[in-house]
């Protein structure tokens, strides 16, 4: 199943502390030729295996989604409200955005946003100790600057170097610093009071946020640039099928916030595939989605299950019916007259 353009959906729709590496993730990944089917409550593929979430889980010492969420009244009000201001104001304007830019254009824009954020994870791959993933991110800055002009093309992916996405919040998860209470943030969206902490930090220390400021734009130049990587990111949601996952899930709070927490575990613990070192270098990116995601509607089915909520799968085969004259309350069959 191909999940990752969806994961990246989730992303881009889970707040601005993951917002750039989502785009890069959209970017990178293929099209979906068609939107995933999915039940109401369940992703369509394989069966949910949580395995891998609750190893990764269990390496950082976090607590499972359901027991990180003690303001789930305030959240769940934050969350209609995100959704509210995106269906009146950021989804429109995004769709207008699609409609008169070329996807090859749009997907370009997204690499150079994106190849904006790879400074600001050289720093925390270096924090972290991380040499190998941090002059990853370095060297794909250089490449895909220079031959892949300014970041609108992505040759540094084809030689090899592979996405390394570091930010202050998974530096802080290596520090030690525990996720503490899920929140949901007014505009921001998902995140934990460590990200919430992480986002405020790259706000003032990242080079890309830096340089805008000391660009010489006026302030609404800026706040300009701000809204167009805000609808950019939107424009990524609808192509990566995320729209879709989002509607017809039976509770896109609750899915929204177990693949958050779960797409953060996998980014603390470098599940990205890239080989570039933590514990599980060499795991396929996409599986790593996959693992995520599975886990996240195991987290919601068993919600479900406590509450005698579970719906039955809509593609569920039928009982069989028996033969009418074999029911029980089938009239007796007569015996046609002898002539």
């Amino acid at each position: 199943m191909r999940v990752l353009a969806s994961a990246a959906a989730l992303a881009l729709i889970a707040g601005s502390a993951t917002a750039a590496h989502a785009q890069d993730a959209a970017a990178s990944a293929p099209a979906l030729e068609t939107p995933p089917t999915v039940a109401p409550g369940v992703v369509a593929g394989d069966p949910p295996d949580a395995a891998a979430a609750l190893a990764a889980a269990a390496a950082t010492g976090d607590e499972a989604p359901t027991q990180r969420d003690p303001l789930e009244g305030f959240n769940r009000a934050m969350w209609g409200l995100n959704m509210g201001l995106d269906k009146v104001i950021v989804k429109p304007v995004s769709t207008v955005y699609r409609t008169i830019t070329p996807r090859p254009a749009r997907r370009g824009l997204s690499r150079v946003l994106a190849n904006l954020t790879e400074p600001f994870s050289f720093i925390n791959g270096l924090l972290q100790g991380k040499p190998n993933r941090a002059f990853n991110s370095l060297g794909r800055f250089v490449v895909n600057t220079t031959v892949g002009v300014a970041g609108l093309g992505d040759p540094a992916s084809k030689m090899g170097m592979k996405p390394t996405p570091e930010d202050f919040g998974q530096t802080l998860a290596h520090w030690g610093v525990k996720s503490s209470a899920y929140l949901v943030l007014p505009l921001l969206g998902p995140s934990t009071i460590r990200d919430g902490v992480g986002t405020g930090v790259a706000f003032f220390a990242d080079p890309y946020r830096i340089g805008l400021r000391e660009s010489g734009l006026s302030t609404w130049e800026q706040r300009g640039v701000n809204a167009f990587e805000v609808v950019s990111a939107r424009s990524d949601l609808t192509d990566a099928g995320g729209d879709t996952f989002l509607e017809t899930s039976l509770d896109s709070y609750a899915v929204a916030r177990s693949a958050y927490l779960q797409r953060r575990q996998a980014a603390i613990l470098d599940e990205d595939g890239s080989g570039g070192g933590g514990v599980a270098a060499g795991v396929d990116g996409s599986a790593a989605d996959d693992a995520a995601l599975n886990a996240a509607v195991a987290d919601i089915r068993e919600q479900q299950g406590a509450t005698g909520e579970v719906p039955p799968a809509d593609d569920a085969a039928p009982e069989p019916t028996a033969p009418e004259s074999t029911r029980p309350d089938a009239p007796a069959a007569t015996t046609p007259p002898s002539l």
